[in-house]
């Protein structure tokens, strides 16, 4: 199984709510907000599930009806829920603007079920969780965010870990802790997932882009990670391995709707790929043969152009990718 560790919220989508008679009349369409299942963490459980991989959930998640709608939705997707704390706190909302098909952001997060989680609150995870993947909003603030660095710490070395970062410096409360934070936990992680501006966040100054990928693959060995993939948008990505060889794979031509779930989906095409060819814990070693990191990017380009393509977070199912 793949243990997705993170955020699950709602996503208010605007969407138009013009009265029919107006719409008649040809006035502007007014805006509403439509509840829509989200957060990267979750994201990333729902296209490994609809992929037809094990995968279970550890978040924090409401008895509100909220909640219950995100709980319905990773069953759907054939995501375990049971690995998350349930409370009454309250769903964690954001509000999302979309200019020119890329997403912007405005988070509800204060005393939600997300932030209800502690360090000494850990779940014990069975035998047959081999992979853990962390990232998103959930590793920002507090009790929460210790709580998902002290569970990578306690299982480094016991399982492997991937992280994407998905910086989000808007929404920490203390920039310098968050830093701190995802240096850390990239410390103990086997695969790191980074996008240009997340390496620029987390290591700030002018050193060209490999300078820093080369920086975090510097670890003795079994002491860091030994694959960084930097995903570059219509620009494809590139596998960078501590063993030497760099791969790159191009982005996948499609008709981009918005970019809502796209490097969730490809974090869990990347997953998926490598967990059904047996080369994760090579890949997290740094040791995974160059061509077999090509189909495994390849794969995850592919279900993340499918995602592209159509409106909001919504992975495709393993069967739309054939052929």
């Amino acid at each position: 199984m793949i243990l997705c560790c993170g955020e699950a919220l709602i996503d208010m989508i605007p969407t138009p709510v013009t009265d029919a008679e107006k719409a008649k009349d040809g006035a502007d369409a007014q805006m509403g907000f439509v509840p829509h299942c989200g957060g990267a963490v979750f994201n990333t459980s729902v296209a490994l599930g609809r992929l037809g991989q094990e995968t279970g959930l550890f978040s924090g998640l409401s008895r509100d009806l909220f909640g219950r709608q995100l709980i319905s939705a990773l069953k759907a997707s054939n995501v375990d829920p049971g690995f998350a704390e349930v409370s009454d706190q309250p769903t964690t909302l954001a509000f999302v603007h979309l200019k020119d098909g890329h997403a912007e952001y405005h988070f509800f997060d204060e005393n939600s079920a997300g932030a209800n989680l502690r360090p000494e609150r850990l779940p014990e995870l069975p035998d047959n969780v081999s992979a853990l993947f962390f990232g998103g909003i959930s590793l920002c603030n507090g009790a929460a965010a210790e709580a998902y660095a002290k569970l990578a710490v306690r299982e480094k070395g016991e399982r492997i870990i991937m992280i994407d970062p998905n910086v989000r410096a808007g929404f920490a409360t203390d920039e310098v802790v968050y830093r701190q934070r995802l240096t850390a936990m990239i410390a103990t992680a086997g695969i790191v997932k980074v996008s240009d501006e997340d390496l620029n966040w987390i290591y700030p100054g002018n050193a060209p882009i490999e300078e820093k990928i080369q920086q975090i693959l510097k670890h003795e060995a079994g002491q860091g990670p030994g694959l960084v993939i930097l995903t570059l948008g219509s620009k494809g990505a590139k596998g960078f391995l501590r063993s030497g060889p760099t791969v790159e794979v191009p982005a996948q031509a499609a008709e981009v709707v918005d970019t809502v779930g796209a490097g969730d989906t490809f974090n869990a095409g990347f997953l998926a790929a490598a967990s059904e060819a047996g080369v994760l814990a090579d890949a997290a070693s740094g040791e995974i043969d160059p061509e077999q990191l090509r189909g495994c990017l390849g794969y995850g380009a592919h279900v993340a152009a499918v995602t592209v393509s159509r409106p909001g977070a919504n992975p495709p199912w393993r069967a739309e990718l054939v052929g």
